[in-house]
């Protein structure tokens, strides 16, 4: 890539233009080309306040929790803040029917108490450096696009060692941002000793349940505490009683103040993915094929896990973080699905393309929308083909399982701690139901041109697929956890043999050796696409303000407080209460029966008014779970959690009249951890500002 255009690029992304305040995700190191901004919608710190390297900063407050979600430190001793749902898994792997921290909560009520959490991790961002000049050293434009890749690979490799230290908890990555027209370094510091020190019952962190996801007036106390432990030293360090509290280089100040609309709100956290520049190729599947498709196969899932969760504790325990999972995009898509249709999103990206293309007729950029809509129509049925297998095949358990044995022996590795996991959370019913609701989906749903021979052959031979169910669970040896537990690696071609990584095997290879390769040479030629159509974006609208889209990587937003109008004649104010809560508290529904602590707080009066979640404009994704929310002194006001269901469009479109994102109170996570887990003790280690 010639270096002018590089150049090109980043003076557009310099160039500052007004932008409403709450649509963007702005990298932190280049927060400067917006502090003016921030500070004219009422924001009062500055640039080197909200990320510097040189000092100690917001940034250095902020984690990423796990893989996946966001936290941040709120204290001198390393406690720290994240969603009840991010800590889900870890409360879960905590909790037995003797100990049911799920229904009970957990609250430590002394640092020895506080619960070690093997495999999780938080991560903090040293520092972000732009490194595109670095990354293509050596590439010249007359190279291949393979030549290129192997340039870029061996660069952004080179840079990573030079800066990666295992030992000292060191990790670097290269990212790159609009569509490899920029590349960016990430430099981490991941601490590998995190406890559990307090979660509320899930009747307040989740409270509303799958009801309430993704929707508003929300009530959710959706919060847990954890604590990060360190070595003498202060460094990284596997788990030991040796270990100590961690002293951050910054904490956030709590404040008690509270909100109201108007309020200049900032989310700093790690928003995983967003493609706000696709074409309208893109907006379509997903809005009128993929979404729908994959809520119908979920909506059967759901629904086969909640009739045995209903009916006993012990598989609600086991099945509680599963169907959570499984219910969080569902929901997600039903109200993605609306928006883009509301929003005319298809039509409104066409309409672009149409200006763009005549924009483009004569330049470097001819003809590009029409390459990119060639593509999408061969990728069309292949990559729908590739989802139906992950939605129906791929969920069910025993398959899955039968495979990661097959290849922990394979790769002379026990499992005996893989089936322990397997079956502390395995209901053999549900996934007997699952197995023919998915598989006869997969066989009424999908063109015979992409159903796989074996497929085709033994639903062929069994005449049904509960015939074929039948005999599969019957015959398999992984029904058998004795069995398992007793595997060596002599018994490969024995497992190998079972009707159950039969069956996964035979799609795993039909994926690999026909779909797979299609869909990657798509996605590549579709990226490369992207990145002259990117390119080409900047330049025809050179006015307009570019953030790039998530990638799970640090980002701020910044917006208000503010509420929203669903639909004609109804307002939603921004703030809820704890009086919400006792209107819809109901003990005969499993999503709205609240502690009976609470009840009796409740009843003693004076609580009407204790705020619980409130609503603002800021931009976010999956990712910002967790992420701290503050107000213009820098200040944490909440934990941001959900986006509103009119709203989760957002990812590829974003609308501020309909889009909010919805954060827990920090009034209420105090109120709650003092009046209903008497864990109050933790205060002690915070700072307040009222």
């Amino acid at each position: 890539m010639k270096k002018y255009l590089i150049c090109g690029a980043l003076t557009l992304l310099a160039a500052f233009q007004p932008l409403r305040a709450d649509e963007g995700m702005w990298l932190p190191m280049l927060i400067s080309q917006r502090i003016e901004d921030m500070q004219a919608h009422g924001f009062r710190l500055t640039a080197e306040d909200v990320y510097s390297v040189n000092q100690a900063s917001l940034k250095d407050a902020v984690v990423l929790f796990g893989s996946g979600c966001t936290g941040e430190v709120v204290s001198r001793e390393g406690l720290l803040f994240t969603n009840h749902h991010c800590g889900y898994g870890q409360i879960q792997q905590h909790s037995s029917v003797e100990h049911d921290y799920l229904k009970d909560g957990f609250w430590a009520m002394n640092r020895s108490e506080e619960l070690p959490n093997p495999g999780l991790t938080v991560s903090f961002l040293e520092r972000m450096d732009e490194v595109t000049d670095a990354v293509l050293k050596g590439y010249v434009p007359t190279m291949s696009e393979a030549q290129r890749d192997s340039v870029v690979k061996a660069n952004s490799d080179v840079i990573v060692r030079q800066l990666t230290d295992p030992d000292k908890g060191v990790r670097a990555s290269v990212e790159a941002l609009y569509y490899a027209n920029q590349y960016f370094l990430f430099v981490y510091k991941v601490y590998r000793d995190v406890r559990l020190v307090g979660a509320p019952p899930s009747s307040i962190g989740k409270f509303g349940g799958d009801t309430d996801n993704w929707m508003w007036p929300r009530h959710t106390g959706d919060f847990s505490i954890f604590r990060i432990y360190a070595d003498k030293n202060n460094e990284p360090s596997d788990y030991s009683e040796d270990n100590i509290p961690y002293t951050p280089k910054r904490f956030f100040t709590v404040s008690r103040a509270g909100v109201k609309e108007g309020d200049f709100t900032f989310v700093y956290g790690c928003p995983g993915s967003t493609k706000e520049y696709v074409i309208s190729d893109e907006v379509r599947y997903v809005g009128e094929i993929s979404d729908p498709q994959k809520i119908a196969l979920r909506t059967q899932r759901l629904d086969i896990q909640k009739k045995y969760m209903s009916q006993d504790q012990a598989v609600r325990i086991q099945y509680s973080s599963k169907n959570a999972g499984v219910s969080n995009a569902w929901k997600k898509w039903q109200g993605e699905e609306k928006g883009i249709a509301r929003l005319k999103t298809v039509a409104a990206k066409q309409d672009f393309e149409r200006r763009f293309s005549v924009w483009a007729a004569g330049t470097r950029y001819e003809g590009l929308v029409e390459r990119l809509h060639e593509l999408y129509a061969q990728r069309e049925p292949v990559y729908r083909a590739y989802e139906y297998y992950t939605e129906t095949v791929r969920t069910v358990e025993l398959l899955q399982f039968a495979s990661n044995v097959a290849s922990a022996l394979q790769g002379g590795r026990p499992v005996d701690a893989l089936a322990e996991i397997f079956y502390k959370d395995y209901f053999q019913p549900i996934d007997e139901e699952i197995f023919v609701a998915m598989l006869e989906a997969y066989d009424r749903q999908m063109n015979p041109g992409y159903k796989p021979a074996f497929f085709r052959e033994k639903l062929a031979s069994y005449g049904s697929v509960e015939a074929w169910r039948d005999d599969l669970f019957s015959k398999s040896l992984f029904t058998d956890r004795a069995r398992v537990l007793a595997l060596k690696e002599a018994d490969l071609e024995a497992v190998k043999a079972d009707p159950a990584y039969a069956l996964y095997d035979a799609f795993y290879q039909w994926y690999r050796e026909d779909i797979q390769p299609v869909i990657t040479r798509l996605d590549r030629d579709i990226r490369l696409a992207y990145r002259d159509y990117m390119r080409a974006q900047m330049e025809f609208e050179p006015d307009k303000d570019f953030y790039p889209d998530a990638n799970l990587t640090l980002r701020v937003a910044y917006g208000h407080v503010a509420g929203y109008s669903p639909s004609d004649a109804i307002y939603y104010a921004p703030v809820s209460t704890l009086m919400g809560i006792m209107e819809k508290d109901n003990p005969d529904i499993f999503d709205y029966d609240i502690p009976q602590a609470l009840r009796d707080i409740y009843a003693e009066g004076g609580h009407d008014g204790q705020p619980v979640c409130f609503l603002a404009t800021n931009h976010t994704s999956g990712g910002n779970s967790g992420s701290p929310v503050i107000n213009a002194d820098g200040n944490l006001i909440g934990i941001n959690f959900d986006r509103v269901w009119e709203g989760t469009m957002s990812d590829l479109v974003f609308d501020p009249d309909y889009c909010r994102n919805i954060s827990l109170d920090i009034r209420y996570l105090l109120f709650v951890t003092k009046e209903i887990g008497h864990a109050d003790w933790l205060f002690d280690e915070m700072v307040f500002a009222d």
